[in-house]
């Protein structure tokens, strides 16, 4: 598995796991989903994605969007 598909993958279980959150436990959780939106969104302008570095540092073959 490439590093996109891994960033893909993570951030979509971050989001599904903090809606659950906020009906279980507290609204508050959403500001962990608009966290991750967000981290997604400048990810798609700028290329930069502090989990795509942490994940090239384990060695992870990269995808294309973060050679």
């Amino acid at each position: 598995m490439t590093i996109d598909r891994l960033v893909l993958a993570i951030a979509g279980f971050f989001i599904l796991f903090s809606l659950l959150m906020s009906q279980v436990h507290s609204l508050h959780w959403l500001w962990f989903t608009t966290f991750v939106g967000a981290n997604l969104l400048q990810a798609s302008f700028t290329g930069f994605c502090p989990l795509a570095k942490i994940l090239k540092a384990f060695g992870i073959e990269p995808g294309k969007a973060f050679e």
